[in-house]
């Protein structure tokens, strides 16, 4: 059985880690008994900590918000994924993170054991993060979607397409999701009465949110939903195109922002994607070095045809000239 103190350590790291704990769980994962469990969170809001406590069957007790953060308890995995990913987070997508992250980064370096430091340390003296140019998200904007959804409120806010047309939306927010290192909201357009994906660095939030709604079922996953709109519905030509070959034969492309991949059967699966020119698309299935049909667009197969004539046209001028030797001026 653990010391009092080390007891209480494993017990607020415990009420940290999940929402909702009952008292025969947190008893059963300390090795003590319900009694003890009841002592211990006194003991704890003694220090501060503002443990809550519901009676009867479908009670428990949640860790809540105090007045200050309380110090965090983290095993040697969990502090290590978090300073990786705020060195991570300092050079994304989200704006006036970066040197948030590096301070936090820098506190959290600061009270490391030393072996755990030199594993952080070392994973970012050998990793190079590829900054990529597009737009960024502003801080606040992204903190207020996540509020919004949390909450279940009502969001007015102001958003420009990709056509740059302006619009006022009424939604009910549901996820933030990141994919192709952009940040999107899924939000049920109550003006539409249809599901909407919007990108986050084109929403200006407007100021109060809107009351409490009932939340929906979901159209499906979330991250799927959000793939399938930006890689197909936002762009002049949609495709779907079988290809015959099994999917897990594609896993070297990085389908993200480019596409939705499934599967039919064992030996071939559907690509969706979209682009704004036919030559576009017809480039991008066609690297794929498999065979396929196209399904749709109808104007795809015509200009397919067209684009093979050309590429024919390019190898046989290719043959005719293979033979032929090119005397430079100084050679004559």
């Amino acid at each position: 059985m653990l010391e009092t103190s080390a007891r209480l350590l494993r017990l607020l790291s415990l009420l940290q880690s999940r929402r909702d704990w009952s008292g025969p769980e947190l008893a059963e994962r300390l090795d003590v008994t319900a009694r003890t469990v009841r002592r211990d969170v006194e003991r704890l809001r003694a220090l501060g900590y503002p443990v809550h406590a519901a009676p009867g069957t479908a009670g428990g007790y949640r860790l809540g918000a105090g007045a200050a953060l309380p110090p965090l308890l983290l095993d040697d995995e969990e502090a290590v994924a978090v300073a990786l990913c705020l060195r991570t987070g300092a050079g994304g997508t989200v704006e006036g993170i970066e040197e948030t992250s590096i301070r936090a980064l820098a506190k959290l370096e600061q009270v490391l054991p030393s072996r755990l430091r030199h594993r952080v340390q070392s994973m970012q003296a050998v990793t190079v993060q590829a900054r990529r140019p597009g737009p960024t998200v502003d801080q606040q904007v992204l903190t207020a979607l996540g509020a919004a959804c949390r909450d279940r409120e009502r969001l007015r806010f102001d958003y420009r397409d990709h056509g740059g047309a302006a619009s006022r939306r009424t939604v009910e927010p549901y996820r933030l999701v990141h994919h192709g290192r952009r940040w999107y909201l899924l939000a049920y357009d109550i003006d539409r009465d249809d599901w909407r994906t919007f990108r986050v660095d084109r929403v200006e939030p407007k100021s109060p949110t809107g009351p409490r709604f009932t939340p929906r079922a979901l159209p499906e996953d979330a991250a799927a939903y959000v793939a399938k709109g930006v890689t197909s519905r936002a762009y002049r030509y949609q495709a779907v195109v079988v290809l015959h070959t099994p999917a897990d034969t594609l896993a070297q492309y990085n389908w993200s922002g480019f596409g939705t991949v499934t599967v039919r059967d064992d030996r071939s699966c559907e690509l969706r994607t979209g682009f704004e020119s036919l030559d576009a698309l017809a480039m991008y299935v066609g690297m794929l070095g498999v065979p396929f049909e196209v399904r749709e667009p109808p104007e795809l197969g015509d200009h397919l045809r067209a684009v093979a004539a050309r590429l024919s046209r390019a190898a046989d001028t290719a043959a005719e000239g293979a033979g032929t030797v090119v005397v430079s001026p100084a050679d004559r």
